[in-house]
């Protein structure tokens, strides 16, 4: 093999370092435009009727967004006591128990596949396997929805967390004569519980923002939630329908419900990133 002169190589070296500072500027400039563009116009829907008033009829000004505000808070809270504890057990498993054995490589194969799945198509499913059964939307569709989608997010995240505590703690345990689930649940799961609050968090945010899958399920609603078993509002299919409608104040609150998710997507990320921070500097 022809070896390259010094001056090649410090000349593609210093190509790719001036590449990858432009890609990294385009990407915060994008980001950027994005949040100036969605905080100048979601800001001004900001008062107190839009967090405690239900919506108006088309073509009335005024109103809020409170009940689709708190069907959102339901739905996500609904789909985490499901998605969270389920995909937790599923890490451990694959961390603890299944290891390199045939079934726990194909549940993780399943959980990057579904990861890799357009949320619409399980809309589509729960529709099927929940909803046209029943004979109605409901909220409690909408969080199952949800939860499919947190699932291998939490699953792998937990097995990744739970595999990096080291073995000497697991026999330790072991060795003092404790069960294997309390080992499990009172050494390692307290050793990792950073990592897991992490990806439990992240999870959280990246359902924040889904609207395929809730269409198909919870749909929408303009009145207060009496029950999860009936269509239930939420911030992402009103964005939907008031984006896409004719009326001026219904497009500001779009704007205003946009700025309000993304104001949580971002607390959950920088939380879930400042916890894991913390983390690594107490080791350092």
């Amino acid at each position: 093999m022809k070896a390259r002169s010094l001056f090649a190589r410090r000349l593609s070296d210093y190509l790719i370092k001036i590449l990858s500072a432009l890609a990294a500027l385009i990407a915060i400039f994008a980001l950027g435009w994005i949040l100036s563009v969605v905080v100048s116009r979601g800001v001004s829907a900001f008062n107190l009727d839009f967090f405690t008033k239900l919506p108006t009829p088309p073509g009335i000004s005024g109103g809020g967004l409170a009940n689709a505000i708190l069907g959102t808070l339901l739905i996500t809270a609904l789909a985490s006591l499901i998605g969270i504890p389920i995909g937790m057990l599923a890490g451990v498993y694959l961390a603890e128990f299944g290891l390199d054995r045939p079934f726990a490589s194909m549940i993780r194969f399943a959980a990057n596949v579904v990861m890799g799945m357009p949320s619409i198509i399980i809309g589509v499913f729960v529709y099927t396997l929940v909803v046209k059964p029943a004979g109605h939307f409901s909220g409690y569709a909408g969080a199952i929805a949800l939860a499919i989608i947190m699932l291998p997010l939490i699953a792998r995240t937990s097995e990744d967390m739970l595999r990096l505590v080291p073995n000497s703690l697991r026999e330790s345990a072991l060795a003092l004569g404790a069960p294997r689930w309390k080992v499990t649940l009172g050494v390692v799961f307290w050793s990792a519980k950073t990592g897991l609050i992490t990806g439990a968090l992240l999870a959280l945010a990246r359902i924040s923002g889904e609207t395929a899958p809730l269409l198909f399920t919870a749909l929408n609603s303009s009145y207060w939630m009496r029950s999860p078993k009936e269509p239930t509002a939420n911030l992402t299919v009103t964005i939907f329908n008031y984006a896409m409608s004719p009326y001026p104040d219904w497009k500001a609150k779009a704007w205003g419900a946009s700025l309000l998710i993304m104001i949580a997507v971002l607390a959950l990320s920088i939380f879930s990133r400042w916890i894991f921070r913390e983390k690594k500097i107490r080791k350092g």
